[in-house]
């Protein structure tokens, strides 16, 4: 994806965000929020930390075979709205959920949801890779497991090589299946994490930013990836980098104070953006 330098490099001001909130209201979003095949469908979702209200009516869908970045700058919301797609909120006690959620046609914020199948069908890649203490096979080998996803070892042994291999990673770690997932490098360990959300055949798969703390050359392998797998699976990808956002994204989102401000195509977010706070926080003038 092609993004003028200027739409990223622009001195900043002195201007904060709080000016800007005073300058023009994010009451309701700027852009198309629908898709034209969408996975997901978020409508009027609100997200509560006791009494700081989080996420503020958002609607999005999240488009089959398309990568969706959340950009905005610290504590816009973007990692807590991503965490809603397979209620990850729900581990927090201090957190309330309200609004509609939708995975294809079934509610995901009702009740009666299981939410551990959700969390296979709705995968998560957190910030830093977090390989469990076990082999490279066993990190593969464990999900399937406890879904009931093979019926046989050689099942079994099969999915952990395909797994491996759609992330990248095979040919670098064939030889040493049964070395622990912590003696890879970071980027490796990341890969393999991503590996171990493909085993349970995800339909989803959601990026809390992973490649914040990973190298360029990581990061870049990480891109590509991502690329690829958008031939398979739904992405969502909240990230601190324009840059990657631009390189990725088919989609944009744009978060600020908990608002979801504009959306749309991300060489249009990047380059004609219709909302002011948005050309602020792409030129760099905040955040």
């Amino acid at each position: 994806m092609n993004t003028t330098a200027e739409a990223i490099a622009v001195k900043p001001s002195n201007r904060t965000a709080d000016d800007l909130v005073q300058d023009q209201s994010t009451a309701t979003t700027v852009g198309e929020i629908t898709s034209p095949n969408p996975r997901m469908r978020c409508r009027e979702v609100n997200v509560w930390y006791d009494a700081n209200h989080a996420i503020k009516n958002v609607s999005l869908d999240i488009g089959q075979n398309e990568v969706i970045s959340m950009i905005g700058p610290s504590g816009c919301g973007k990692s807590t709205f991503l965490r809603c797609l397979n209620r990850m909120n729900d581990t927090i006690p201090a957190a309330r959920v309200d609004g509609s959620i939708r995975l294809d046609d079934q509610e995901i914020q009702d009740n009666s949801i299981d939410v551990v199948p959700l969390r296979a069908r709705v995968g998560m890649v957190f910030q830093k890779p977090n390989p469990f203490p076990k082999s490279i096979y066993e990190n593969i080998a464990y999900g399937p497991r406890i879904h009931g996803l093979t019926n046989s070892r050689a099942e079994l042994d099969e999915l952990v090589h395909t797994s491996l291999q759609r992330a990248g990673l095979w040919n670098e770690v064939k030889d040493r299946i049964d070395a622990p997932g912590t003696s890879l490098s970071g980027g490796q360990q990341q890969r393999l994490c991503i590996a171990r959300t493909l085993s349970v055949s995800p339909e989803v798969i959601l990026m809390d930013e992973p490649c914040s703390a990973l190298d360029p050359i990581a990061t870049a392998i990480i891109e590509e990836l991502i690329d690829e797998l958008r031939q398979q699976y739904t992405i969502a990808i909240v990230t601190h980098s324009m840059q990657q956002a631009a390189r990725v994204s088919q989609r944009t989102a744009y978060f600020h104070l908990g608002d979801l401000v504009e959306v749309g195509k991300t060489d249009v977010i990047f380059n004609r953006p219709q909302h002011k706070l948005t050309e602020d926080y792409i030129t760099g003038r905040f955040g």
